[in-house]
């Protein structure tokens, strides 16, 4: 049997990696609280990856541009995922100071990973045209979306509190397996990460600050949307459905954006889009977020949204960061994007104890922030979503 592609070992990267973040962004907070911590325990728990995130994925990244193979990175990193996930437990077990110390270097070694196979794949990307980002980066989604509908039935079957780390674990490890069998993924040649520490250019900073405001509109909805439903009537089955019709959204536009005109793949109008489509989503909210024959299109937004930011902001990474300086220049992205989400968060927190749906509409500034932003990093037209090279 012939081995795996380089392409095919990267969507399989994104797919367990992905697959782990699927289970344990809604499932780790039920664990939590089954252990009978205290609400504001939990909420620094929650709090902790979150800081730590933004305060270690920048330096991280930056070892790429030093020579550290991003492959090592995946592999270092899942390694010391599985094991912080199976030393929870028993932590938990002693204290929560404990446990939270596992949390943070579970949160340090799961930061770079998902920049580093962006990394991974913009570099197979710029080394064959016929490759395209979107087509590759899908599988994460998919996965995602999998195990959002797989996972609770998966944890109630193996029962338990053991059941979320024991599953983390394994999944950290075969994302481990993984990164160890994938020799066919390289990075950029030594040659274009020479020495020296080039500066990001004007573009791609306000392309990174549009992308950052424009996913930090998700907020609000991120954080209340399945609150505001169910306290609108709207079933509990209903808002599953919601929120699986916004990845499927996502998965779509993924697949089908290599056969988008190159003009529509440049990152000012994919950033373009992204805000337009999340001005849209954030006003529709306000005034009919609470009627679902509304929902399903607002939901299918999110392809918008969240999909065509994700694909603007990778095409700036592609076509704006200096040589040398890309592994920092995905760093950059993932802790901006990281302390933005945050306040917008806090923000929203507030807004919807006071207004309710306000906290939605509140968010349509921070992506029309990210619409000036987008507009200001005008490049010549003709920027591929999955090259850097100008046709």
């Amino acid at each position: 049997m012939p081995r795996p592609s380089g392409p095919a070992r990267l969507s399989l990267l994104y797919a367990v990696v992905f697959t782990e973040i699927g289970i344990a962004m809604p499932f780790m907070p039920l664990w939590l609280d089954a252990l009978g911590l205290d609400a504001a325990v939990i909420g620094v728990l929650l709090a902790l990856p979150i800081a730590t995130r933004i305060a270690a994925t920048a330096p991280l990244m930056s070892l790429l541009d030093r020579g550290l193979g991003p492959r090592r990175m995946i592999l270092a990193g899942s390694l010391v995922l599985s094991l912080t996930y199976a030393l929870m437990p028993g932590a938990a077990g002693i204290g929560w100071p404990l446990l939270a110390v596992l949390i943070v270097l579970n949160a340090v070694a799961g930061s770079p990973l998902v920049p580093c196979i962006d990394y991974l794949t913009l570099a197979a990307v710029r080394r064959d045209s016929r490759l395209a980002y979107s087509r590759i980066r899908m599988a994460g989604s998919i996965a995602f979306l999998l195990a959002n509908l797989a996972g609770g039935f998966l944890l109630s079957a193996l029962g338990g509190k053991l059941a979320v780390p024991l599953l983390l674990t394994g999944l950290a490890l075969g994302a481990a397996v993984v990164a160890w069998r994938s020799r066919s993924v390289t990075g950029l040649p030594h040659s274009e990460a020479g020495a020296g520490r080039p500066k990001l250019p004007a573009s791609l900073w306000l392309c990174i600050g549009a992308a950052a405001a424009i996913q930090a509109s998700h907020g609000a909805i991120y954080g209340f949307g399945s609150i505001y439903w169910t306290s609108a009537g709207i079933p509990a089955a209903w808002v599953g459905s919601l929120w699986a019709v916004g990845v499927l959204s996502e998965i779509v536009l993924f697949a089908a954006m290599p056969t988008l005109p190159a003009a529509w793949r440049s990152p000012v109008r994919l950033l373009s889009l992204g805000a337009a489509a999340a001005i849209l989503r954030a006003v529709g909210m306000f005034l009919i977020g609470d009627r679902l024959a509304a929902l399903v299109p607002l939901q299918c937004l999110h392809g918008l949204t969240f999909g065509a930011t994700q694909l603007g902001a990778m095409a700036a990474v592609s076509a704006y960061a200096p040589d040398g300086a890309r592994g920092r220049a995905q760093g950059t992205l993932s802790a901006v994007n990281a302390s933005i989400a945050v306040v917008a968060t806090l923000v929203s927190g507030f807004a919807y104890r006071a207004g309710g749906p306000l906290a939605f509409l509140l968010m349509a500034p921070l992506a029309a922030a990210g619409l000036g932003l987008a507009l200001a990093s005008r490049h010549p037209a003709g920027v591929r979503t999955d090259t850097n090279r100008q046709p």
